[in-house]
C-alpha cells in the first residue's frame, strides 16, 4: 500500500528548463564573489565541489560538508572569508531568478489533493543547493506552506540522485519501506532510479530529461493535470 508521495521540484512541481536555470545561476553567482577571488577559479571550484557531492556515498557526511571539504582547499580560503557573500547572494539575488520558472497553480492543487487523500508528502529535489535556495523555489511554486515531512536540502542529506542511497535515506527517515513510496519526477535517470530499490515511479511529462542511459522502470507517466486526476480519483498507482 502506498503511503508516501515523493515529489521532485524543478521541472515537476515547478516547471522550468533546469539547464538554462543552472547556467544563469552560475553566471550571476561568480561576479558576486569577484572581490574575494577570481570568478574563473570560483566556478571551477564550485563545479568540482558539486561533482564531489554527486559522487559521495559516505553516510556520515552531509552534502554540505562534502562540498565545503572539496571547495575550500581549491580556493585557499576559510569558510568565514567567503560564506557571508554566498549567503547574501541566496538571500537577495537568488529570489530574482523566479522569472526562469513557469509556476502553475496545478502544483498546489495537486499536493493539497494528495494530502486530502491521506498521502504523506516529501520534496525529493536533488540536494545540491542550500536550504535557502530550495525554499525560494518552493515559494515560486506556491507550495512553501504545504506540510511536507521532508524537503531534501544539502545541509541535511548525505547523498544525491540518482544513487539508491538517496532514496533509501528518505525512506528510512520517514519510517517506510521503499515499496510504500511513489517517486514523481521529470528526470528519467535521476528520478526514475528510485525504482532500483522498489519505489514505484511516475514520470511527469512536459520537461522530461533523458540522458539515454541508464534506463529505469517507469510505472506510469502523464502530464501534471493527468497526475492530479489520478491522485484525486485514486487511479492506477494511487489506488
Amino acid at each position: 500500500m502506498v503511503k508516501v508521495l515523493l515529489f521532485d521540484l524543478d521541472g515537476t512541481l515547478l516547471p522550468m528548463d533546469t539547464e538554462k536555470f543552472v547556467n544563469h545561476y552560475i553566471k550571476e553567482l561568480a561576479p558576486r564573489v569577484s572581490h574575494i577571488l577570481d570568478p574563473q577559479v570560483f566556478v571551477k571550484a564550485l563545479l568540482t565541489g558539486t561533482d564531489a557531492m554527486m559522487k559521495n556515498l559516505e553516510p556520515n557526511k552531509t552534502n554540505a560538508q562534502v562540498f565545503e571539504d572539496t571547495f575550500l582547499p581549491l580556493v585557499s580560503l576559510q569558510k568565514e572569508e567567503i560564506w557571508p557573500a554566498l549567503d547574501e547572494f541566496y538571500e537577495k539575488v537568488f529570489p530574482t531568478f523566479s522569472h526562469l520558472s513557469s509556476p502553475t497553480p496545478l502544483a498546489k492543487k495537486l499536493v493539497e489533493e494528495a494530502l486530502n487523500q491521506g498521502f504523506r508528502l516529501a520534496v525529493a529535489t536533488n540536494p545540491v543547493f542550500p536550504k535557502a535556495a530550495i525554499y525560494h523555489r518552493l515559494k515560486w511554486a506556491g507550495i512553501d506552506d504545504i506540510p511536507f515531512e521532508i524537503v531534501t536540502v544539502y545541509e541535511e542529506i548525505s547523498f544525491t540522485k540518482p544513487h539508491k542511497e538517496y532514496y533509501l535515506e528518505i525512506a528510512n527517515r520517514l519510517g517506510v519501506e521503499p515499496n510504500e513510496c511513489i517517486m514523481i519526477g521529470n528526470d528519467k535517470q535521476e528520478d526514475m532510479s528510485a525504482s532500483s530499490i522498489g519505489m514505484k515511479t511516475f514520470l511527469v511529462e512536459g520537461h522530461v530529461i533523458d540522458r539515454g542511459q541508464p534506463q529505469f522502470r517507469v510505472d506510469e507517466q502523464g502530464t501534471l493535470e493527468q497526475l492530479y486526476e489520478k491522485v484525486k480519483n485514486r487511479q492506477g498507482l494511487f489506488s
